[in-house]
């Protein structure tokens, strides 16, 4: 190349070219773990965010279902006419103990293990404890997933620090092998790094936020089965002893 050309390649000033800044361009030029970093926490998000959308429309769905059975439960109808009318497969949880309830109750009273006091006890006591274990059953199923939240937003910041503190090493390792302290050999490596911790700050506030907003709401719930489910023993507790 003559030196014409030569001159004329080159920057003016001898500055470097000019260094991609946009959140693709720190993508590429990151480090590999610093990459791996970012992929993690971002399907992190999004997984996050696919678990918080499907736990809000649940219970959502769950709160007008319960409603619905305890208006139609409190109207009046005949609890037989309920059973009947809910089937050996409901459709939600409160539902669901309502027909293990009343499933058990048949089975006792049709069997005469309700003629004495101590039989009756007894039937009461394997009622509750079928609405309980129906009641664990259904929560586990309705809490699931939610602990992935809890560890998002627990873990995603420090995840995100890690690719930080790499991207800093990195940044280091580059003036050392170039002997240049300048913005241009620091920025992209510092830039790279801040990026990932930016990232777990994304991924792990939705997540720490919507757990704590959506476990209040599952224990709502609960506590709502729970009551129910006391009542409905004191409705069947009362009615055997009026059949005694």
């Amino acid at each position: 190349m003559d030196p014409i050309s030569q001159v004329a390649s080159t920057p003016l000033g001898g500055s470097s070219p000019p260094i991609d800044m946009s959140i693709y361009g720190l993508f590429l030029q990151a480090d590999w773990v610093v990459k791996a970093v970012m992929i993690a926490l971002l399907l992190a998000s999004f997984w996050s965010w696919a678990i918080i959308f499907e736990k809000m429309i649940r219970l959502r769905a769950l709160k007008r279902s319960a409603q619905a059975f305890e208006d139609t439960f409190w109207s009046g109808v005949s609890l037989e006419d309920l059973y009947d009318r809910v089937g050996g497969k409901p459709d939600d949880p409160m539902s669901s103990i309502f027909s293990a309830a009343m499933r058990e109750w048949r089975r006792s009273v049709s069997k005469g293990l309700a003629a004495s006091a101590t039989a009756r006890a007894g039937l009461r006591q394997r009622i509750e404890q079928v609405m309980s274990v129906t009641i664990q059953r259904e929560m586990e199923a309705i809490e699931k997933r939610l602990g992935f939240l809890a560890t998002v937003g627990a873990n995603a910041t420090f995840v995100g620090l890690f690719g930080t503190v790499w991207g800093i090493m990195n940044s280091f390792g580059h003036i050392a092998v170039s002997k240049n302290t300048s913005l241009a050999i620091v920025a992209p490596g510092i830039s790279e790094a801040l990026f990932a911790t930016a990232i777990g700050l994304v991924a792990a506030i939705p997540a720490a936020g919507a757990y704590n907003i959506l476990s209040g709401q599952v224990q709502r719930y609960a506590l709502q089965l729970e009551a129910f489910a006391g009542e409905f023993i004191t409705i069947l507790s009362r009615q055997l002893e009026e059949h005694s």
